[in-house]
């Protein structure tokens, strides 16, 4: 699948930033979560490679066999436009957060690791 096959929102869904609240609230108390999440919805739209940030992030792509990950790919391949992804940066352990969007990174990497991911990033 060529990259300009996927289809993205311009802005992430608003559903998204409650979902990475709740996942940095794992991570972190709950006032540096939240202020993360101010952080990424004050953030400007970028965009990276597919490959950069799983290796960035330092996680494992989730097969096909993932239902999170199937429902994804069968929205690329129905031409549905999917919500950017959201990211945070981990200074202090050198790595990449994705607060939210790993199914859909794993589903998009599954057709192209080259593929340019639009995200938001803190």
């Amino acid at each position: 699948m060529k990259h300009n096959a996927y289809k993205w929102l311009k802005q992430p869904e608003e559903q998204d930033y409650p979902a990475a609240l709740s996942y940095l609230s794992l991570l972190y108390d709950e006032r540096t979560a939240a202020s993360f999440v101010n952080k990424l919805k004050r953030a400007p739209m970028t965009e990276f490679k597919a490959k950069d940030i799983f290796r960035a992030s330092g996680l494992p792509l989730l097969g096909v066999n993932n239902t999170h990950v199937q429902k994804d790919q069968t929205r690329i391949q129905s031409g549905h436009a999917l919500s950017p992804l959201l990211l945070i940066r981990d200074s202090a352990n050198g790595k990449v957060i994705i607060a939210d969007g790993y199914h859909r990174l794993c589903a998009v990497y599954s057709y192209d690791e080259d593929a340019v991911i639009p995200g938001k990033i803190a």
